[in-house]
């Protein structure tokens, strides 16, 4: 059966052409969008995430000879988690080709961070099945590429690396305050400030208040960093 236009050319952004295209509509489908004759993309999300981590895996390894498993984790937790499948999901304009129910739509469905993440792994899932494993780790690679060369500043975790430095010098936890939130429910931005108990602060604006806190300790700690 032929691909839609919209299909075709979310394919050719993929860098993939099925052959069994029935396997990409049931990737692109939410669950508010399902029927008994439409699937809607759960079982491929599940899928899709454990030929992810086993591409990422075997990419790490590969680009490190000498890590230790203290060293991979956290690198491969940053390649494998929501943000990062998001984000990839959004270069390639996934949430233009997602099937949606009518509330999910309106509400900014198209936009929504989980959303865009299951759906990037249900159409790994989909290209793993339509050509081998092979296929699945080409398209990967190949989208996540960026990701794998600045992996090491990606899997900093910002605002342990600040409380480990603020417990250094006899400092309490860092504080963490909501200074404004903006925007619609579905499309929200918040500002969060991190403050230290010596006085310096710095902030951070993201559409989650995690993604913020943790934009917010990046920018303190570079700060701190400078100055020392």
């Amino acid at each position: 059966m032929k691909l839609a236009t919209h299909l075709s050319a979310f394919c050719a952004r993929l860098g993939h052409d099925f052959t069994r295209p029935e396997l990409l509509r049931e990737a692109l489908t939410h669950p508010s969008m399902s029927t008994p004759a439409r699937p809607d993309n759960q079982r491929l999300e599940f899928l899709g995430d454990r030929v992810l981590g086993l591409v990422m895996a075997e990419a790490l390894l590969e680009a490190d000879t000498a890590a230790t498993e203290g060293q991979l984790a956290p690198r491969f937790n940053a390649l494998v988690r929501k943000e990062a499948c998001a984000d990839v999901a959004r270069s390639i304009g996934l949430g233009e080709a997602l099937k949606l129910g009518r509330s999910e739509m309106l509400s900014g469905g198209r936009r929504k961070e989980a959303i865009l993440a299951d759906a990037m792994e249900a159409v790994i899932a989909a290209v793993y099945l339509d050509a081998g494993f092979e296929a699945a780790r080409d398209v990967v690679l190949r989208l996540w590429g960026g990701r794998l060369v600045a992996v090491e500043d990606d899997a900093r975790d910002a605002k342990t690396s600040l409380q480990e430095w603020a417990q250094g010098r006899g400092q309490p936890t860092p504080e963490y305050l909501e200074i404004d939130r903006s925007g619609p429910d579905h499309a929200p931005q918040f500002i969060i400030e991190v403050r230290l108990a010596s006085g310096e602060a710095a902030q951070g604006q993201a559409g989650s208040k995690r993604q913020a806190e943790q934009l917010a300790a990046r920018a303190l700690l570079a700060r701190l960093e400078e100055n020392e």
